[in-house]
């Protein structure tokens, strides 16, 4: 007969492969965040959104797809943030053009 903390520890043994596991591919996939792109980083996140809001998880393992998810918000956020650069200077130089325009109309 078990005591009620040796099937405690008994049963958590394969939910904490399970968490170490998830923990392992979370690290693996922060290795290669750099290379994702905004759809790919978007796409994931969704995915983390979806897993946090169905519960069901343990407190581990949600901590973990909450880091997950904000790792992935800043991949999305910079992506943004570099797209809007890139636009803020196609904006900038098309003003310096009528600009000039204007000055050799005069």
């Amino acid at each position: 007969m078990t005591t009620e903390t040796e099937g405690q520890a008994a049963g958590s043994g394969p939910s904490a492969a399970a968490a170490d596991a998830a923990a392992d591919a979370s690290q693996a996939e922060l290795a290669t965040a750099d290379a994702l792109s905004y759809e790919q980083a978007r796409a994931e996140l969704v995915e983390v959104v979806q897993r946090l809001e169905s519960g069901g998880s343990t407190l581990e393992e949600s901590l973990t797809l909450w880091e997950r998810g904000e790792e992935l918000a800043g991949i999305c956020r910079a992506w943004l943030e570099g797209a809007r650069a890139r636009l803020d200077a196609v904006l900038e130089e098309e003003e310096e053009e009528a600009a000039e325009e204007d000055e050799e109309e005069r």
